[in-house]
């Protein structure tokens, strides 16, 4: 916590083993890195601004997990934990993000032009197939996003974390300090034209009236109730400096203080994933470029991408996702098989650890780090486009033996 460090010098009166914690029961990324020797290494270490290895990895010692449900179990408290407790974090991120080494550089590109015609399967740039492979399965030329299914889509948004230079991360900063971030988050948001301008609702002065409007929206975020969370010690003050600002067409929206400073969010109802990146990108870049001129540019790194509280979100911190109806896909037995070899995950549509809805699952990019922003949501967009066809032959009778995608 960020209340100065003589509780971390006080641990160094016992021995490294009389500390280590007991961690075999437990189900987490950190529980699987933090060796002994790790522990006794870093055990002294804090960064600049006093966090601490135990500060790392409390709510993984707190929250063992589940079985059968990995979780990550450990935060940054701010920009130089990934340095100081790089020995921790290494392992945890290569485990994490499917084998991404320390020495691996990430892309980012937010330029939603680039989001293009999909190739799934085997077909060229244009969305077609070579000659010796025309005639053998089903022709689907995919679009760039613009045109996903509305009868089966219901909605499509694309959203990310970002966090400010200069200030320590949620799960340690001071009372002051988050204050200070809101203060500098409303007053970039609110200098937004055109299609961005907006409002602020700061959660501790939301009348009932506003707070049951943005509930009715979507848009609000209670307080974390998550043992994860808690025991990350981003709850702490609640509500304080905590709010919601969003666009008056209600279609871009941005969270302060949760989770990670900001979060970022571009949504529309239908299936015109398209324009929901656009507006995401070019929104995104124009709060970023008004920090910038405040001396407080995002965190970024040419390994990490973009520095977020959780490692699961480094590298575009990039989650884009359609809500979608797949009633006879989703009783099919290869619907897993056929998520992961297209690189995408399902939840329901009440977020993590919820069940589907009628058959209306959350579809999103599995992957995070490694690639661009432009190519996880060409994921989602070629992805989603196949198993709404998948869904409507099955709906037929017809087999989707020869539409089972090879592994992305």
């Amino acid at each position: 916590m960020p209340f100065g460090n003589t509780h971390n010098k006080f641990k160094l009166n016992y021995k490294p083993e009389e500390e280590y914690p007991d961690l075999s029961k437990h189900n987490n990324h950190m529980a699987k890195a933090l060796t002994f020797d790790i522990y006794k290494k870093l055990r002294d270490k804090e960064t600049p601004s006093g966090f601490t290895l135990d500060d790392v990895i409390q709510t993984g010692v707190d929250n063992p997990g589940h079985p059968f449900i990995m979780t990550v179990g450990c935060v940054a408290g701010d920009e130089e934990s990934y340095v100081v407790f790089k020995d921790l974090f290494d392992p945890i991120i290569q485990d994490r993000h499917g084998g991404y080494k320390p020495t691996d550089k990430h892309k980012t590109d937010l330029n939603h032009e680039n989001l293009k015609v999909g190739c799934p399967q085997g077909r060229g740039p244009g969305g077609q197939r070579g000659e010796e492979e025309r005639g053998s399965r089903p022709q689907l030329v995919l679009q760039g996003g613009d045109d996903l299914d509305p009868h089966y889509v219901i909605s499509s948004r694309v959203r990310t974390g970002r966090s400010i230079k200069g200030y320590t991360l949620p799960p340690h900063c001071s009372r002051g300090e988050r204050r200070a971030v809101e203060k500098l988050s409303v007053e970039a948001l609110n200098s937004l034209t055109g299609e961005f301008k907006g409002k602020y609702y700061p959660l501790k002065s939301m009348t009932e009236q506003e707070q049951q409007q943005l509930i009715d929206d979507h848009f609000l975020f209670d307080k974390p109730v998550s043992p994860l969370l808690l025991a990350s010690g981003m709850a702490r003050d609640w509500p304080d400096a905590r709010g919601i600002w969003h666009n008056d067409n209600k279609s871009f929206l941005v969270w302060v203080n949760e989770e990670d400073h900001l979060r970022v969010i571009s949504m529309e109802k239908g299936g015109n994933m398209k324009e929901v990146f656009r507006r995401f990108c070019v929104g995104l870049q124009k709060i970023e470029e008004i920090f910038k001129k405040a001396g407080h540019p995002f965190m970024w790194n040419e390994h990490l991408g973009y520095v977020l509280t959780c490692p699961s979100n480094l590298g575009t911190g990039l989650r884009g996702g359609v809500h979608v109806k797949l009633a006879h896909l989703s009783k099919h037995p290869k619907f897993e098989e056929i998520l992961t070899r297209l690189r995408l995950q399902k939840r329901g549509t009440g977020g993590v650890d919820t069940a589907a809805v009628g058959s209306v699952f959350d579809v999103s990019n599995a992957d995070r780090l490694g690639s661009s922003e432009v190519e996880q949501v060409q994921l989602v967009v070629d992805g989603v486009k196949l198993m709404v066809e998948m869904e409507k032959k099955l709906e037929k009778g017809q087999s989707i033996d020869d539409m089972i995608p090879a592994q992305k």
